[in-house]
């Protein structure tokens, strides 16, 4: 009997031998660029990282994966500099050394982007103290808190809602950074109320007798301050924001999340779980909580995607591979890596070589716009962006039913009311991807690379979202003007049949 156990072992370990073999053969470009064996080593790399958590997710393989190298010689104003590769002027605050151990002093060290004005600010060893930050409990159902003030749910940080301990008995009390230094690090510009900026600014020093803690928490922890948390292309700049936090400080496990404001949960919600470690709010703590290793996000309105909004940025959607062998200042595979990281979040195949099963058809994806409620300050009602929006479905229904050169599966895209899973899997399983102006669209950025777009833009709303996106996915987009908000079924189908023939059908 030991001896059938034992032949019985040693042919599974031959196995999976062979089964490694082939996938890395069949895979030639895994270890050079997908999944990097050691993480690359950021600028401003030091040491004693705690190992990683079991608790901590890994980070998974990602066709368009491209090293978080920090080169300081990244140009500015460059494709790298305004996707998040190019935070390189460094702020020593306190302690450049930088320990992680928990008997040891407090460290802080930002990292600015000259392209995005902003900056990546990291600690240890500090203590948040929850009951000095004003706001909301957050989290709460939204049916519980209708009617609620934005104000009440966004942080207002008093001196010591957070501090670090330090040992020089001259800084005790003081403050972490100077007005002038604040400024150089967060500099005034679009946001207002730049609840990042408030944060740092609350920080003091504190000595060991002083510096108690309710809770630690060991592992590398994002702190989040969201302003949009229901609205998809804004929450999305979030995702973003902090997916580049991650990298550039060279995180070696997916980071665990707290959100430092307090809004009422909702559906979106369920991709920040997904996507990172765990997630919890400030006020949930029962008293000062103090983090091993805490990493500042930059705000959501501070990345590439809502500043192109305003900006010209010239760049282009490339292969990663391609960029591998020959960088391009005016190239990034940048988007196409954090739409990966959606879709492998919830489960599904990155594999740009991915294709569609024999007879399956084509899914043309119609994003739809209904009525949901949102936010506590959301009536639930949305704004018509296409008036003859059920028109068009029907036609575009009976258009598929009749359609004789090849299977056409018209998806019926309501995103309001599905599952943040479900709708990053419609989008995933979409060859054509039609919709009004609207943020819903936003999913492109999770699109199969070899997905269609068509934009049908009302005149009130011409404005350059997806465009951008598709732009910087690298994906074939076409726009359909409107003169006003009523799109001709004809002419819509007739650019869909243009579209459906380059496809081959």
């Amino acid at each position: 009997m030991k001896t059938r156990t034992l032949k019985i072992i040693i042919f599974l370990f031959f196995l999976n031998t062979i089964t490694l073999f082939l996938y890395f053969s069949s895979h030639p470009d895994y270890l050079k660029h997908h999944s990097p064996p050691s993480p690359p080593q950021p600028l401003h790399h030091f040491l004693g990282f705690p190992q990683p958590n079991s608790y901590s997710k890994p980070w998974p393989i990602l066709p368009s994966y491209l090293p978080w190298s920090q080169n300081p010689n990244v140009k500015f104003g460059s494709c790298e500099a305004y996707f998040g590769n190019g935070f390189t002027r460094p702020f020593y605050l306190l302690n450049s050394s930088s320990s992680f151990s928990p008997s040891g002093p407090g460290w802080f060290r930002c990292f600015k982007s000259d392209t995005l004005l902003s900056s990546v600010c990291e600690a240890g060893i500090i203590r948040m103290n929850p009951a000095k930050i004003n706001m909301s409990h957050g989290g709460e159902v939204l049916e519980s808190v209708i009617g609620r003030e934005e104000d009440d749910e966004l942080p207002f940080f008093h001196p010591g809602a957070f501090d670090i301990r330090v040992e020089d008995e001259d800084k005790f009390g003081e403050k972490l950074v100077t007005p002038y230094l604040l400024s150089r690090i967060y500099p005034h510009g679009e946001v207002i109320r730049h609840t990042m900026r408030d944060l740092m600014n609350s920080i003091v020093l504190v000595p060991r007798s002083e510096f108690k803690c309710s809770e630690w928490v060991d592992e590398p922890t994002l702190l989040v301050t969201r302003f949009e948390y229901a609205n998809l292309f804004h929450t999305v700049t979030d995702w973003y924001a902090a997916y580049v936090a991650s990298r550039v400080t060279g995180l070696p496990n997916r980071p665990h999340l707290v959100f430092v404001d307090g809004h009422c949960m909702a559906p979106l919600e369920e991709t920040w779980r997904a996507m990172f470690s765990s997630l919890r709010y400030a006020k949930n703590f029962s008293g000062p909580v103090c983090f091993r290793h805490a990493i500042l996000s930059p705000l959501g309105y501070e990345t590439v995607l809502f500043k192109g909004l305003s900006e010209d940025i010239d760049c282009h959607g490339g292969s990663a591979h391609d960029l591998w062998q020959q960088p391009d200042e005016r190239r990034t595979a940048r988007i196409s890596e954090f739409g990966e990281m959606i879709r492998a979040s919830f489960g599904f195949p990155v594999d740009r070589h991915q294709t569609l099963k024999p007879g399956a058809g084509l899914n043309v994806l119609f994003v739809r716009r209904e009525d949901y409620l949102a936010h506590p300050r959301h009536h639930g009602k949305v704004q018509s962006r296409l008036s003859n929006e059920q028109q068009l479905f029907d036609s575009l229904k009976l258009w598929a039913s009749q359609h004789v050169d090849c299977k056409i599966n018209l998806v019926n895209g309501i995103f309001a009311h599905m599952p943040m899973k479900e709708q990053v899997r419609t989008i995933h399983d979409a060859s054509v991807i039609i919709g009004a102006h609207g943020a819903g669209l936003t999913h492109i950025v999770s699109a199969s690379p070899k997905a269609v777009i068509l934009e049908i833009v009302a005149a009130e709303f011409m404005r350059p979202h997806f465009t951008l996106i598709a732009k910087w996915r690298g994906l074939e987009y076409h726009p359909i003007f409107l003169q006003d908000s009523y799109a001709k079924p004809l002419v819509v189908k007739h650019k869909l049949n243009d579209i459906l023939k380059s496809l081959g059908c």
